[in-house]
């Protein structure tokens, strides 16, 4: 059985994490749109050197972009093959626009897990982590926009009948533990 997955969650709730694991775990294609960006400029690809010149604007790149970046990836990937799709995507119109490739290429999301973690937890996690930008401000701030650009996705997803929520709190094989018991 191969899953198509998507992980939607606040900054902190371990999305990376737990993308990562569950890609090896289950032999799937883990595709994070950081990563797929800077694979793309690594490669000097046509979308890596267009997505390479918005960065370097300082610009965010654009979901067109993302999205023929994600059709690449997709189209790709052997007949059957499982992915998991990670940080994208963030809004609506991207969810929609998602939905209408993912149609095209015959690969509906068939679960969408949301990792859940209280504000409190999550800011302690990414003070913890330690990065320089990262102030308790900085991180409410984060928390607020996740909110109001992803919250929408929420319910897009629940009137689908896609979205299963997960507790994001514990250690990392007690997370892995809730979410590949969905899988079953």
């Amino acid at each position: 059985m191969k899953h198509r997955l998507l992980f939607l969650g606040p900054p902190g709730a371990g999305k990376g994490t737990q993308a990562q694991l569950l890609a090896s775990t289950h032999g799937l294609l883990h595709l994070s749109t950081g990563d797929l960006l800077r694979a793309e400029v690594a490669a000097g690809s046509p979308l890596g050197q267009e997505a390479e010149a918005v960065m370097a604007r300082g610009e965010l790149v654009s979901d067109a972009l993302v999205l023929a970046i994600v059709r690449q990836r997709l189209q790709g990937q052997a007949e059957g093959g499982g992915w998991l799709l990670d940080g994208f995507p963030r809004n609506l119109p991207q969810a929609e626009a998602l939905a209408a490739l993912l149609a095209e290429l015959g690969q509906p999301i068939e679960l969408v897990v949301l990792l859940e973690l209280d504000d409190a937890v999550l800011i302690q996690r990414l003070l913890s982590r330690g990065r320089a930008d990262d102030n308790e401000d900085v991180i409410r701030h984060r928390l607020e926009v996740y909110r109001e650009q992803t919250a929408p996705l929420i319910h897009y997803y629940r009137e689908q009948g896609l979205l299963k929520p997960v507790e994001a709190h514990g250690t990392v094989e007690q997370i892995g533990a809730r979410i590949t018991a969905l899988l079953e």
